[in-house]
């Protein structure tokens, strides 16, 4: 009877030692490479390019009037009235009822009416499918400045001018046409068999996608969601033209009075314009993740 030999196993210390100093693991006292440390340079570089606007803004927002002319990098005195005074002294809050109003409404009305025909679209083979996906492509070549007098006059004669909804109805026209998209790609992506084994234990076509689609294509919807809030919340031409009353226009439309025909009100102006911006960069670091899963759905099979 042959002996079967068993080789002697190393202790638990030693292979996890030689784990930790496999080829693969970081050494200690090793620098970083030079296209990391490249890469890494370039990466800073390009963010604080991007953010010294911002950072002008914010400076700009807290210098005291009689010190805008001065060739300084920061003021003598941070005037954090400035901000007490334009919240005050101005529309700004009634503007940021109506831009919230109409973001909100908006957002809510493209979901609405883009989840049931992006399913459509992306689970059902039908006649005209791909004619129906150009025409939804054709509508983002439209410019609202082009169509701007005929907005101007059915609203005129429907006599909706300087009404909520009326901004509500065209910011949600003109964002549609992505959120179809953007939902069709990701929907696609979704396997049709995880709907059909929900049906087969009982589950309605509509139970289906409520309980097993909407929840795995959540990334997707929050990208044509905060997409859809950002357009219509830095939206200004339309604000503009059809709405001529200070208190019934959006922020965007508010900041620019500060802008006058001899002088420009520079420390109001940015303070308005920090005040604009919070909301949306606090929306956007909140689900920035959703974003990106959502502007990647369908790249990968």
């Amino acid at each position: 009877m042959a002996h079967q030999t068993i080789a002697p196993t190393a202790p638990t210390s030693t292979v996890k030692r030689r784990q930790e100093n496999g080829p693969g693991a970081s050494r200690p006292g090793r620098g970083l490479r030079p296209r990391t440390l490249v890469i890494t340079a370039t990466a800073w570089l390009l963010a604080a390019v991007f953010l010294l606007p911002y950072a002008e803004m914010i400076v700009t927002a807290l210098r005291p009037a009689d010190e805008l002319r001065d060739a300084t990098y920061l003021p003598g005195d941070f005037a954090w009235s400035n901000f007490v005074n334009v919240w005050r002294d101005s529309n700004l809050g009634a503007n940021l009822r109506v831009t919230l109003l109409v973001a909100a409404g908006s957002t809510l009305l493209v979901l609405l009416v883009a989840l049931p025909a992006a399913y459509y679209t992306a689970r059902m083979r039908y006649r005209g499918r791909k004619l129906f996906l150009l025409l939804v492509l054709v509508t983002q070549m439209f410019q609202p400045t082009s169509l701007l007098v005929g907005l101007y006059r059915e609203f005129y004669q429907l006599d909706m001018l300087n009404s909520v909804w009326t901004l509500i109805l065209c910011n949600a026209a003109f964002n549609l046409a992505f959120a179809i998209w953007i939902l069709t790609a990701y929907i696609g992506s979704i396997p049709v068999a995880l709907e059909e084994s929900a049906m087969i234990d009982g589950l309605s076509r509509f139970g289906a996608l409520v309980r097993v689609t909407l929840p795995l294509a959540l990334p997707g919807v929050v990208t044509a969601m905060i997409f859809t809030f950002i357009a219509a919340w830095n939206e200004f031409v339309m604000g503009l033209t059809l709405s001529t009353v200070p208190e019934s226009q959006p922020l965007t439309v508010g900041i620019n009075s500060f802008i006058g025909n001899y002088t420009v009100q520079w420390n109001y102006l940015f303070a308005g314009s920090v005040l604009a911006i919070v909301p949306v960069v606090v929306l956007f670091a909140v689900i920035e993740r959703k974003v990106v899963s959502g502007l990647t759905a369908g790249s990968v099979k």
